[in-house]
């Protein structure tokens, strides 16, 4: 079986990425191009994400997550610690984030560190989740191989009603991770496949050099 695909082409004309318009900290300006994804009419989604771990087989593994916050410090989403991602962050805790914007021809990929968030964010989170999720952070061992669909559902039945007149509490074995960037790198799509690549890296806490990629 073979698919052809060299005749998918696409011009990127939308937007352009120049040097006289970066701020000095790359977070403002991937502040700015996620709000303009979040006012766009025809965003889906925005906070998705695709982070990429290395697993226990020497593998690179990615998977899209969403984003649940972001601030000066860096990007915050959750999971199962006893997951794949999880088991992988804790022996390496290199991690890279990417975003794909379609409707603004855009990506950003960002490397980062990451590290276990605060038990107190990490509970306020889980406790904002809407209770059905709540519930299925307990029904999952997320990553383990299961006999059927059929016994996830019964193990979410058997949580709903253990937990029917109770608030839920937050698992020990889930939480959030904060990933602070070391670099980013902004991609505009432009004619031709001439794009703009942008390259910040970190030189200290406090400041970011950039510099122009090939694309």
């Amino acid at each position: 079986m073979s698919k052809n695909l060299a005749n998918y082409r696409r011009v990127y004309s939308k937007g352009a990425l120049l040097e006289i318009e970066l701020p000095p900290d790359p977070m403002d300006l991937f502040h700015d191009w996620f709000m303009e994804m979040e006012s766009s009419e025809n965003s889906v989604e925005i906070n998705a994400m695709t982070i990429s771990t290395i697993g226990e087989d020497g593998f690179p593994k990615s998977r899209v997550v969403l984003l649940k916050e972001f601030n000066e410090e860096g990007f915050y989403f959750y999971t199962n610690y006893n997951s794949e991602k999880g088991i992988a962050l804790q022996k390496n805790p290199k991690i890279c984030l990417s975003f794909f914007w379609q409707e603004m021809e855009r990506q950003v990929i960002i490397k980062g560190i990451a590290e276990r968030s605060s038990e107190e964010k990490a509970k306020e989170y889980f406790h904002s989740r809407p209770r059905g999720s709540q519930i299925g952070a307990w029904a999952s061992s997320q990553s383990d191989e299961i006999s059927s669909r059929e016994v996830l559902d019964k193990k979410v039945l058997e949580l709903s009603l253990k937990f029917r007149d109770e608030i839920i509490p937050k698992p020990e074995f889930w939480g959030g991770y904060l990933v602070r960037p070391v670099s980013f790198e902004f991609w505009q799509g432009r004619p031709n496949r001439l794009h703009d690549r942008i390259l910040y890296e970190r030189k200290n806490s406090n400041n970011w050099t950039f510099k122009r990629l090939a694309p």
